[in-house]
């Protein structure tokens, strides 16, 4: 592991090339309202962020990343357009690997522009390849759009869309809510009783939990109500199935997925995005017909992305997480905006594993 010395004046080059391309320096403090980000993503980050508690302001992360301060200051103070780079250590619970680091640092260029997102795409994009063209990194890029426009795009009730979205980037979650709209994986026996009762509460005991008996009466409608509707088809099963099968060289993917579209023209506005990210990386210099695209790309990383994403990692060191990251978040912006909204892309790189591999070369 570089020294911290080492990792701060790589951080600082890094930097200094994001503000070569336009970009602001901006700061964030360590200590994020854990509110905000428990709103985001729910429980589930809790399992992978240091929670701490104030007695004026509540319970407090250590920022895990800088996307949602960075965002939350643009949408309060920012003009249009925005370029913004900061750096510094972020903070991510281990626990299934003591060997990764817990506190590393970040180095990062967000782009806040309504004009022309794909143009914006390609030039994050562009300028984290050159930025680490010397390391030989592998460059993988995907798109979570073209999922979610084939998810609101299925014959099937808002509620079961609002699920599947909900759990896109939970993949094992995902594929169990497909197969059971689909009804290809069983009802349960026991929730079948629940459901086909008079009464579900008749016989359910001590009240145990925080929610109330109508919290929990209209779930079971829900539940309900989902019995009813009618199955998710088996041919549309087998498109989602098609989408997530895509990993190919970028115009490869792009023609299966126009191929695709034929049969889900839902997905045809954010495959013709995809055409146009691809038309606007080359424009840059980017080598698009060798450039992978995977259309699950991306789906276990952070929830806000909801576009196009892309990484570059050290093929031969599987030991290593990606040395950079990025993608869209326009709905971010939309969620901590009140009300406003803007594009945003943007993303990161570990210094610390820049230089790694630097040494080993």
């Amino acid at each position: 592991m570089p020294k911290r010395a080492a990792i701060r004046a790589e951080a600082e080059r890094l930097r200094h090339l994001f503000e070569a391309a336009g970009a602001v320096p901006v700061e964030t403090s360590v200590l994020q309202p854990a509110e905000v980000l428990l709103d985001l993503y729910g429980e589930d980050i809790r399992a992978r962020a240091y929670v701490t508690s104030d007695a004026l302001r509540g319970e407090q992360m250590l920022r895990p990343d800088f996307t949602v301060p960075v965002v939350q200051m643009h949408m309060e103070h920012g003009a249009e357009p925005a370029r913004y780079t900061y750096s510094g250590a972020v903070f991510r619970r281990q626990e299934d690997d003591a060997a990764r680091s817990n506190e590393y640092t970040q180095v990062g260029f967000e782009i806040f522009e309504r004009a022309a997102p794909e143009a914006s795409d390609a030039e994050v994009f562009a300028l984290f390849y050159d930025i680490l063209r010397p390391l030989g990194l592998r460059a993988a890029t995907g798109d979570i759009g073209i999922l979610m426009a084939a998810v609101d795009g299925l014959q099937t009730t808002d509620r079961r869309k609002a699920a599947l979205r909900r759990h896109i980037w939970r993949p094992r979650r995902f594929r169990a809510l497909i197969d059971r709209f689909s009804g290809r994986a069983p009802v349960p026996e026991a929730r079948k009783a629940l459901l086909a009762a008079g009464d579900p509460m008749a016989n359910a005991g001590a009240m145990i939990g925080l929610r109330g008996p109508d919290e929990i009466a209209a779930r079971i409608r829900a539940l309900r109500e989902d019995q009813a509707a009618a199955p998710i088809s088996g041919a549309e099963v087998d498109l989602i199935d098609a989408i997530l099968a895509v990993r190919e060289t970028s115009l490869n993917a792009l023609e299966r997925l126009r191929d695709i579209a034929v049969d889900m023209p839902a997905i045809l506005p954010a495959v013709d995005r995809l055409a146009a990210r691809l038309d606007a990386m080359e424009a840059r210099g980017i080598d698009v017909k060798t450039l992978d695209f995977e259309a699950s790309y991306g789906r276990t990383q952070m929830e806000y992305y909801d576009g196009f994403v892309f990484g570059f990692s050290a093929e031969g060191r599987p030991d290593l997480p990606l040395v950079a990251s990025g993608g869209r978040y326009d709905a971010l912006t939309r969620q901590l905006g009140r009300g406003r909204e803007i594009p945003a892309v943007g993303g990161v790189i570990r210094p610390d594993l820049v230089l790694g591999l630097e040494g080993a070369q």
